[in-house]
């Protein structure tokens, strides 16, 4: 079975692809669920004429994603933690520390979005990426320091 994709779908296409499924993944999941419609000339005059509208909102998003990341460029997240015999954390920071730390400096991101390679066990500074759009990431300042 052939579908029109309406939506962006993981492991599937973008928004406007033509794309070969399963017959019961496409009836049964895709169509009910709106993220895509069967392959009919009358459904691919559609699609092209929002495929422009997605492809201008998407332009805009980016932009004020862009926008949004020239401001965490300049932001720096301050955690303090105890620290025990040399300078050795108990514990460690990891997402939703850092994303609990930006909320009460009015900044909402999701920890889904704050990239960690892996928690950080140590004092110091550390540069962390946070995903804002397709495309679009920033990076910002995490600084750990013992409690004292």
């Amino acid at each position: 079975m052939q579908v029109i994709l309406k939506e962006d779908v993981n492991a599937l296409g973008k928004a406007g692809d033509i794309v070969k499924v399963a017959d019961g993944y496409g009836r049964n999941f895709l169509i009910p669920q709106g993220l895509a419609a069967e392959v009919t000339s009358r459904n691919i005059r559609i699609i092209e004429q929002e495929k422009k509208q997605i492809l201008q909102k998407m332009e805009k998003e980016k932009k004020k994603a862009e926008g949004f990341a020239s401001q965490l460029a300049a932001v720096v997240c301050t955690i303090a933690r105890k620290v025990g015999e040399q300078d050795k954390l108990f514990g460690s920071v990891n997402a939703k520390d850092i994303e609990e730390n930006l909320s009460q400096q009015g900044i909402e991101i999701d920890r889904r979005n704050i990239i960690l390679d892996e928690p950080i066990k140590a004092l110091g500074e550390f540069p962390v990426k946070v995903k804002l759009n397709a495309g679009v990431s920033a990076e910002i300042k995490v600084v750990v320091v013992g409690e004292d």
